[in-house]
């Protein structure tokens, strides 16, 4: 296990040009209002002895994986938290998986515990994520914090949601008797989210592959998410004037006819795509800027929030389980 310090990674928003109409959910600002406010809860911490630290799990050499790791600990290295870095090999069972999480279940110093998916084919991923201590679950994949969320009592939630949430909130997009159309039904993104736009008196239509009518469903939603991961798929027919529209997706297109179809109206991102042979895209069509009242761009939109929420859960998670500690209640960790 080693500690890794390294600069921070992270996307910025695609210029959108100066003619188009939505308003522009920069994540990278947001992300930064969120970290100027941990900031102080970690400086607090501090001053009480206590340094959060996040233990990351890379299974193997996947590269996406790498990266995404990588930004997590450089994260941690912006705010001043303890970072621990543990590279099994892909050749890993899944017991022995179990046996270095249910280490880091016992460690002191570690508050906050990601196992970076994809795991190798051999490894029961569930299992290993149902062996994390929920109260170090910083991913928010636990059952036992997802019944939580399902019962209106969130402790530790899915990182990527809770971005969502907070871009509404920060941004001021009315969440109260809004209608919300989520489009994608993962554990991950769509079910998590849809409980916390409930939980937030939202109206929530969760859509789907064997949706009716998909356009016009999405087009009577006030709030659209699109979190299915497939290319552009959202067009302006989807979209009712002036809706905000969170992009979760993240793309990477290097087929020539496809980038001259989603970016025929934006030449230069399409000179961007012909220099570079590839691209990034999120699952709306970039046309939605037209019609959209407010939108996230993908890169630089719902990406960075995902990573800011996840040090937030890891701040959470020290402060909650410490606070425990002090009482003299014991955190629960389970399959030991």
């Amino acid at each position: 296990m080693r500690v890794l310090s390294c600069p921070v990674i992270c996307a910025n928003p695609d210029d959108a040009g100066a003619d188009l109409t939505a308003r522009i959910l920069n994540g990278n600002a947001i992300r930064e209002e969120i970290y100027a406010d941990l900031r102080q809860e970690i400086a607090r911490l501090r001053a009480a002895g206590i340094i959060p630290g996040l233990a990351a799990i890379l299974v193997g050499d996947n590269a996406a994986s790498k990266v995404y790791v990588t930004s997590k600990i450089a994260a941690c290295e912006t705010l001043g938290l303890n970072s621990f870095l543990l590279t099994p090999p892909s050749t890993i069972s899944t017991a022995e998986l179990q046996a270095i999480v249910r280490d880091l279940n016992r460690r002191n110093e570690v508050d906050a515990i990601l196992v970076q998916l994809p795991l190798p084919k051999q490894v029961d991923g569930k299992e290993i994520l149902e062996t994390v201590d929920p109260a170090k679950d910083v991913d928010g994949f636990h059952p036992i914090n997802v019944g939580k969320l399902v019962a209106g009592r969130p402790n530790l939630v899915a990182c990527t949601p809770l971005g969502v949430m907070e871009i509404l909130r920060r941004s001021n997009i009315p969440i109260e008797g809004a209608n919300a159309a989520i489009i994608g039904r993962s554990d991950i993104v769509g079910k998590p989210l849809a409980l916390l736009l409930m939980h937030a008196n939202a109206t929530v239509t969760i859509c789907h592959s064997k949706t009716k009518d998909l356009p016009g469903t999405a087009r009577r939603a006030d709030i659209v998410v699109a979190a299915m991961g497939r290319p552009a798929m959202i067009t302006s027919d989807y979209i009712r004037p002036g809706a905000t529209v969170i992009d979760v997706g993240t793309n990477r297109i290097t087929d020539a006819e496809e980038a001259a179809r989603i970016f025929a109206k934006f030449p230069e991102r399409l000179a961007k795509f012909r220099e570079k042979g590839s691209a990034l895209v999120g699952d709306v069509h970039p046309e939605v800027v037209e019609v959209a009242g407010a939108l996230t761009p993908s890169p630089g939109g719902v990406g960075p929030l995902t990573i800011a929420m996840l040090m937030s859960n890891t701040v959470r998670a020290a402060g909650l389980r410490r606070a425990a500690h002090a009482a003299g209640v014991g955190t629960m960790t389970v399959r030991s």
